[in-house]
């Protein structure tokens, strides 16, 4: 399983989740977002309506009528009822029911820099994961690990 850990020092995680959501949806795959605090998810909403370029990105919240239908379900918990196998972590935090999925993005920044270097740690540690460190150069992204 992959583990990608992606810096935010430039922009925040709803500018740059929808680009990341939109190649998951071309593959044909599905992504679930994970987020504790409501108005996060709402600003991720709102990303995702805007979505690269100027497109709409179909998305629902979890515990809503159709969550199991929706490409991109919004929610706190790892809980997938949409049958993603690719999870974002866009508030930092890292839950270890992530690795029930095939690929994680895990978003962080300056703030929750200390908890993403010990769970980077932590995963180099444990056998079939593959981590990767991404890092914001202007308007790309460029991997660092």
């Amino acid at each position: 399983m992959q583990v990608d850990f992606y810096q935010l020092s430039r922009d925040p995680v709803d500018q740059v989740l929808p680009a990341i959501a939109a190649r998951i949806l071309a593959m044909g795959a599905r992504l679930l977002v994970v987020a504790q605090e409501p108005d996060r998810l709402e600003r991720i909403s709102a990303g995702l309506w805007n979505g690269p370029p100027d497109s709409f990105l179909a998305h629902g919240h979890a515990g809503e009528a159709g969550e199991g239908h929706q490409p991109i379900l919004l929610g706190a918990s790892c809980d997938a009822a949409n049958g993603a196998r690719h999870v974002a972590l866009a508030d930092g935090l890292w839950r270890e029911q992530a690795l029930d999925f095939d690929r994680v993005f895990h978003f962080f920044d300056d703030s929750t820099i200390e908890a993403a270097r010990a769970s980077w740690r932590a995963l180099a540690k444990r056998d079939g994961i593959e981590s990767r460190y991404f890092k914001q150069d202007g308007r790309k992204w460029l991997q660092m690990a």
